[in-house]
Protein backbone atom coordinates (compact mmCIF):
# COMPACT_ATOMS: atom_id res chain seq x y z
CA UNK A 1 0.00 0.00 0.00
CA UNK A 2 2.63 2.56 1.16
CA UNK A 3 4.46 1.72 -2.55
CA UNK A 4 0.92 2.52 -4.49
CA UNK A 5 0.74 5.95 -2.43
CA UNK A 6 3.98 7.16 -3.32
CA UNK A 7 3.21 6.03 -6.96
CA UNK A 8 0.28 8.11 -6.91
CA UNK A 9 2.15 11.34 -5.24
CA UNK A 10 4.39 10.84 -8.01
CA UNK A 11 2.04 10.80 -10.82
CA UNK A 12 0.02 13.41 -9.22
CA UNK A 13 3.15 15.94 -8.66
CA UNK A 14 4.01 15.37 -12.31
CA UNK A 15 0.32 16.00 -13.60
CA UNK A 16 0.64 18.83 -11.62
CA UNK A 17 3.68 20.39 -12.73
CA UNK A 18 2.47 19.93 -16.22
CA UNK A 19 -0.73 22.17 -15.91
CA UNK A 20 1.26 24.49 -14.19
CA UNK A 21 3.95 24.61 -17.31
CA UNK A 22 0.85 24.58 -19.74
CA UNK A 23 -0.48 27.26 -17.71
CA UNK A 24 2.22 29.30 -17.70
CA UNK A 25 2.93 29.37 -21.56
CA UNK A 26 2.20 33.16 -22.67
CA UNK A 27 1.50 34.49 -26.04
CA UNK A 28 4.45 36.35 -27.35
CA UNK A 29 2.49 38.88 -28.89
CA UNK A 30 0.11 39.86 -25.89
CA UNK A 31 3.68 40.07 -24.16
CA UNK A 32 5.01 42.48 -26.64
CA UNK A 33 1.56 44.65 -26.61
CA UNK A 34 1.93 44.73 -22.78
CA UNK A 35 5.06 46.57 -22.70
CA UNK A 36 4.66 48.32 -26.24
CA UNK A 37 4.76 51.84 -24.86
CA UNK A 38 1.68 53.66 -27.21
CA UNK A 39 2.77 56.74 -28.76
CA UNK A 40 0.31 59.32 -28.24
CA UNK A 41 -0.24 61.79 -31.34
CA UNK A 42 -2.16 64.82 -31.40
CA UNK A 43 -3.65 65.68 -35.14
CA UNK A 44 -4.10 69.59 -36.10
CA UNK A 45 -5.31 70.35 -39.61
CA UNK A 46 -4.95 73.13 -41.61
CA UNK A 47 -3.34 74.88 -39.37
CA UNK A 48 -1.41 78.51 -39.54
CA UNK A 49 0.95 79.43 -36.82
CA UNK A 50 2.50 82.77 -36.01
CA UNK A 51 5.81 83.51 -34.89
CA UNK A 52 6.13 87.18 -33.29
CA UNK A 53 9.10 88.78 -31.55
CA UNK A 54 8.19 91.98 -29.72
CA UNK A 55 4.86 92.13 -31.33
CA UNK A 56 6.45 92.08 -34.87
CA UNK A 57 5.24 89.23 -37.16
CA UNK A 58 9.05 87.38 -38.00
CA UNK A 59 7.18 84.35 -39.73
CA UNK A 60 3.92 82.83 -40.72
CA UNK A 61 3.88 79.02 -41.31
CA UNK A 62 0.86 77.36 -42.99
CA UNK A 63 -0.01 72.92 -43.16
CA UNK A 64 -2.79 71.14 -43.68
CA UNK A 65 -1.65 68.94 -41.27
CA UNK A 66 0.09 69.12 -38.54
CA UNK A 67 1.35 65.81 -35.97
CA UNK A 68 2.39 66.70 -32.24
CA UNK A 69 4.15 63.22 -31.13
CA UNK A 70 4.29 62.14 -27.04
CA UNK A 71 7.52 59.99 -27.14
CA UNK A 72 10.59 59.58 -25.49
CA UNK A 73 11.99 62.72 -27.32
CA UNK A 74 8.56 64.66 -28.36
CA UNK A 75 8.27 66.07 -31.84
CA UNK A 76 6.04 68.05 -34.33
CA UNK A 77 6.15 66.73 -37.90
CA UNK A 78 4.34 68.29 -40.94
CA UNK A 79 4.39 64.78 -43.36
CA UNK A 80 1.99 66.56 -45.84
CA UNK A 81 3.90 69.68 -46.55
CA UNK A 82 4.63 73.13 -45.44
CA UNK A 83 4.98 77.11 -46.23
CA UNK A 84 6.71 79.73 -44.40
CA UNK A 85 6.23 83.70 -45.04
CA UNK A 86 9.33 85.42 -43.33
CA UNK A 87 8.92 88.93 -42.37
CA UNK A 88 11.39 91.90 -42.42
CA UNK A 89 10.97 94.54 -39.58
CA UNK A 90 8.86 96.96 -42.00
CA UNK A 91 6.00 93.83 -41.93
CA UNK A 92 7.38 92.63 -45.49
CA UNK A 93 7.61 89.01 -46.97
CA UNK A 94 11.67 88.92 -47.45
CA UNK A 95 11.53 84.77 -48.23
CA UNK A 96 9.13 81.93 -48.67
CA UNK A 97 10.20 78.81 -47.41
CA UNK A 98 8.48 75.44 -48.96
CA UNK A 99 8.70 71.63 -48.80
CA UNK A 100 6.64 68.71 -48.38
CA UNK A 101 8.22 67.06 -45.00
CA UNK A 102 9.14 68.73 -41.74
CA UNK A 103 10.18 67.75 -38.61
CA UNK A 104 10.92 70.14 -35.08
CA UNK A 105 12.52 67.95 -32.30
CA UNK A 106 10.81 69.45 -28.40
CA UNK A 107 13.99 69.41 -27.12
CA UNK A 108 16.21 71.17 -30.03
CA UNK A 109 15.65 74.28 -31.78
CA UNK A 110 16.08 73.03 -35.01
CA UNK A 111 13.57 71.83 -38.30
CA UNK A 112 14.48 69.61 -40.95
CA UNK A 113 13.12 69.64 -44.09
CA UNK A 114 13.33 67.26 -46.73
CA UNK A 115 11.41 66.43 -50.12
CA UNK A 116 11.41 69.53 -52.79
CA UNK A 117 12.76 71.77 -50.34
CA UNK A 118 12.86 75.72 -52.14
CA UNK A 119 13.62 78.96 -51.15
CA UNK A 120 13.22 82.14 -52.77
CA UNK A 121 14.15 85.62 -51.94
CA UNK A 122 12.66 89.50 -52.31
CA UNK A 123 15.23 89.44 -55.67
CA UNK A 124 14.25 86.28 -57.40
CA UNK A 125 16.99 84.12 -56.04
CA UNK A 126 15.91 80.11 -55.57
CA UNK A 127 17.21 77.73 -53.98
CA UNK A 128 16.31 73.87 -54.60
CA UNK A 129 17.43 71.02 -52.32
CA UNK A 130 15.91 67.66 -51.14
CA UNK A 131 16.91 67.82 -46.96
CA UNK A 132 18.12 71.75 -45.64
CA UNK A 133 18.40 72.05 -41.60
CA UNK A 134 16.64 75.70 -40.24
CA UNK A 135 18.19 76.68 -37.30
CA UNK A 136 16.97 79.65 -35.45
CA UNK A 137 19.89 79.50 -33.45
CA UNK A 138 22.43 80.44 -36.15
CA UNK A 139 22.05 83.78 -36.43
CA UNK A 140 23.25 84.65 -40.05
CA UNK A 141 23.15 81.17 -41.25
CA UNK A 142 20.12 80.01 -39.79
CA UNK A 143 19.46 77.95 -42.68
CA UNK A 144 22.13 74.84 -44.00
CA UNK A 145 23.14 71.50 -45.22
CA UNK A 146 25.78 68.83 -46.27
CA UNK A 147 23.41 67.95 -49.44
CA UNK A 148 23.86 68.77 -53.05
CA UNK A 149 22.25 72.37 -53.49
CA UNK A 150 20.81 74.31 -56.88
CA UNK A 151 20.16 78.04 -56.62
CA UNK A 152 19.23 79.86 -59.31
CA UNK A 153 19.42 83.65 -59.96
CA UNK A 154 18.18 85.54 -62.72
CA UNK A 155 21.06 85.07 -64.63
CA UNK A 156 22.82 82.23 -63.75
CA UNK A 157 22.61 78.49 -62.26
CA UNK A 158 24.85 77.28 -59.45
CA UNK A 159 25.12 73.67 -58.49
CA UNK A 160 27.41 72.56 -55.00
CA UNK A 161 27.12 70.19 -52.74
CA UNK A 162 26.53 71.80 -48.82
CA UNK A 163 25.60 75.47 -48.25
CA UNK A 164 24.47 77.88 -45.85
CA UNK A 165 22.17 81.05 -46.23
CA UNK A 166 20.40 83.73 -44.10
CA UNK A 167 16.87 83.07 -42.83
CA UNK A 168 16.25 86.24 -45.07
CA UNK A 169 17.76 84.41 -48.37
CA UNK A 170 19.85 87.66 -49.36
CA UNK A 171 22.94 86.36 -47.75
CA UNK A 172 24.37 82.67 -48.67
CA UNK A 173 27.24 80.41 -49.38
CA UNK A 174 27.74 77.24 -51.24
CA UNK A 175 30.27 75.26 -49.50
CA UNK A 176 31.65 73.09 -52.78
CA UNK A 177 30.40 74.75 -55.77
CA UNK A 178 30.37 71.96 -59.02
CA UNK A 179 28.58 74.24 -61.58
CA UNK A 180 29.36 76.89 -63.83
CA UNK A 181 29.68 80.42 -63.13
CA UNK A 182 29.90 83.15 -65.54
CA UNK A 183 30.81 86.29 -64.68
CA UNK A 184 30.59 89.08 -67.30
CA UNK A 185 33.79 90.44 -68.11
CA UNK A 186 32.57 94.30 -66.53
CA UNK A 187 32.24 92.51 -63.11
CA UNK A 188 36.04 90.72 -63.71
CA UNK A 189 38.65 92.09 -61.42
CA UNK A 190 41.98 93.23 -62.65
Amino acid sequence: MKFFLQHINIITALIMGCIFLQACENDEGKVKELFDRKLSVEEAKNIKLTFTTGGKTKAILTSPLMLRVQDTAAYIEFPKTLATDFYNEAGEVESTLTARYARYKDNQDVVFLKDSVKIVNQKGETLYCDELYWDRSRTGNEFYTDKPVRIRTLTHIIDGVGMEASQDFKQWHIRKSTGVIRIPSSQFPM
